[in-house]
């Protein structure tokens, strides 16, 4: 009878919405990435699995991203576990480096990190049972999408750049007349900062990752106390942007200003334009472009993770907050100061991370109402953005002072219901959570 119920409670822990939902998701995430795996074989290159896989013993490519990933899975454990495990990290990558060093290869730190997480999921697995497996499961595969995730991002702009030969820009750089050119107002601002100023915006979007960490490692600093992850934090929105956001690439291919209309673009560029001189007022059309540059303009994703990480700060201490504040900032100016992007993808990009934080907060509240109707709004807007950029680019253009008004406007608009719906939906939470805390503890006393 024992081994009866034991059974029955298991059976029922699987039946339950959010391991089905876990079980899913997970599913697919392995399914997606073996897909990418054979297409990456197909290209002759290493995909996302071989690559990750590669860097237990060969040197990773970034070893800073390996040690954030691994402070995702300290989250779960005691400070003396904390302690171990970045001991045996730090042994690791010293054995590892004196190793290459007597044998001539590549330095690179990291691998310490990569093996303590693995080990952490090896623990859960023959260590851990029940909750507590489930919970060190839970930080190891956060830390492990997000080292995972910079991978399979490699290997999805080299599919955008084998399978999408002809790219929009044309498109967007007229549109981006409405905006005033943005793009080629921040190049000549960057330009004039000099070396220092180049520096610093630089080392802000290149270590956004890091930043990201920093702030969602606030979020979770309670998780060891508490024996379970918040409700929504950062690295939800991080990675369902990085999700869905490349996909958007195939339909929507751009490579960017300085590709387009700047040096880099070498014989594809149709003219060395950016960012002194702005682009012409002509008709529009596809044009060819090279087999390797990445088409990860429309939206700006690097702009949506900075405005993920702007909102998950504003709860944070003063210093934090501020660094969000300063993140965003500069990454705005290093997206369109470095050419990477138009004015237009900036845009695309807030409305994209706003409606893809609301949702993930919206089946938080039961599929709240309000939280439906936003994102459905939020959703309308993104589309209507890129077919107003594929499909009136040339309006956009001879109104400026009309379709200008409106593109930002569109983006306020979303902003502003964002702020309403997640005031709504923090009032209650607020009130609700209160007395839930001073009441918990009487039945354990008990």
């Amino acid at each position: 009878m024992f081994s009866r119920k034991g059974g029955g409670a298991e059976s029922a822990v699987w039946r339950r919405p959010r391991v089905i939902l876990w079980v899913a998701a997970s599913t697919v995430t392995l399914g997606f990435l073996v897909a990418l795996e054979i297409a990456a074989r197909g290209y002759g290159v290493r995909g996302p699995i071989t690559d990750q896989a590669r860097e237990v013993v060969f040197a990773p490519k970034s070893g800073t991203v390996l040690y954030a990933g691994m402070a995702l899975t300290l989250v779960v454990l005691t400070w003396r576990q904390r302690f171990i495990a970045l001991g045996a990290a730090v042994g690791i990558d010293l054995v590892f480096w004196l190793v290459r060093w007597a044998a001539g290869a590549e330095m690179m730190y990291g691998n310490g990190a990569l093996l303590v997480t693995l080990g952490c999921a090896v623990i859960a697995l023959t260590r851990r049972t029940g909750r507590e497996r489930a919970l060190l499961l839970q930080g190891v595969g956060l830390a492990l999408l997000l080292v995972t995730g910079r991978k399979t991002g490699y290997t999805w702009l080299l599919i955008t750049s084998k399978t999408r030969p002809t790219v929009l820009d044309q498109y967007v750089a007229t549109a981006d007349q409405a905006l005033g050119n943005p793009s080629w107002v921040a190049g000549r601002i960057v330009e004039a900062t000099g070396v220092v100023g180049f520096r610093v915006l630089e080392f802000v979007y290149i270590q956004l990752a890091v930043m990201a960490v920093v702030v969602a490692l606030y979020q979770l600093r309670n998780v060891a106390a508490e024996r379970r992850f918040p409700r929504h934090h950062l690295v939800r929105t991080f990675l369902a942007i990085g999700l869905l956001g490349p996909g958007i690439y195939l339909v929507f291919p751009v490579v960017g200003p300085i590709f387009a209309y700047g040096a880099d673009g070498g014989q594809w560029a149709l003219a060395e334009l950016w960012p002194n001189t702005p682009p012409p007022v002509t008709t529009p059309q596809p044009m060819l472009f090279d087999e390797f540059t990445p088409r990860n303009c429309m939206p700006s994703l690097h702009t949506a993770w900075a405005t993920a990480i702007f909102l998950h700060s504003r709860r944070a201490p003063r210093t934090l907050r501020w660094a969000g504040t300063f993140w965003l900032i500069a990454t705005l100016g290093a997206t369109l100061g470095f050419g990477y992007h138009y004015g237009a993808d900036i845009v695309a990009g807030v409305v994209f991370t706003l409606t893809i934080d609301a949702a993930l907060r919206t089946l938080d509240h039961g599929r709240d109402r309000k939280g439906i109707r936003f994102v459905a709004y939020g959703t309308a807007v993104f589309l209507a953005l890129l077919l107003s950029y594929r499909f009136l680019s040339m309006e956009m253009a001879a109104l400026p002072w009309v379709y200008g008004p409106l593109v930002v406007l569109s983006m306020v608009s979303v902003i502003y219901g964002y702020v309403r719906i997640t005031k709504h939906w923090d009032r209650p939470a607020g009130s609700v959570t209160l007395p839930q805390q001073r009441r918990e503890p009487q039945p354990e006393l008990v």
